[in-house]
């Protein structure tokens, strides 16, 4: 491992997280998810009957399946930023990040969006499981 693998992996995001926690944390998601998907699959195959059960299951796993890619989406963004901040902030002064102001509007936007797309997508998950009583906990 390099000195600049060292520093990226070190460097804390927020309280308790490094970047290299959250690279795995992405990593693992994903595995998690497509592991989860195929198990809610077998579940309802055992239960489709005829093809009018296929035309009302089938979209609800299809967007369950958008969201996590979405999901998926916006956590490699996320990290994305992140790297290049951290970046940044290798090559000059901790208290600007070495960044521009335009760079810091359009990196403190890209968070906010993505902030607002996680929580859309969440909200349309949390919407699903309730109109479909799927995963209900």
């Amino acid at each position: 491992m390099n000195k600049w693998d060292k520093v990226m992996n070190d460097v804390e995001i927020f309280e308790g997280k490094t970047f290299q926690d959250l690279t795995k944390d992405i990593y693992s998601n994903a595995k998690n998810k497509k592991l989860q998907l195929d198990l809610l699959i077998q579940e309802v195959h055992g239960l489709i009957n005829g093809i009018e059960d296929v035309a009302l299951i089938g979209p609800v796993i299809k967007e369950l399946m958008d969201v996590s890619v979405k999901n998926d989406e916006h956590l490699v963004k996320l990290a994305s930023v992140l790297q290049r901040i951290i970046a940044k902030s290798q090559a000059v002064d901790e208290d600007s990040f070495g960044l521009s102001d335009s760079e810091k509007e359009e990196l403190i936007e890209t968070l906010q969006e993505t902030a607002t797309d996680l929580q859309k997508e969440s909200d349309k998950i949390q919407k699903i499981k309730e109109e479909k009583g799927f995963m209900s906990n």
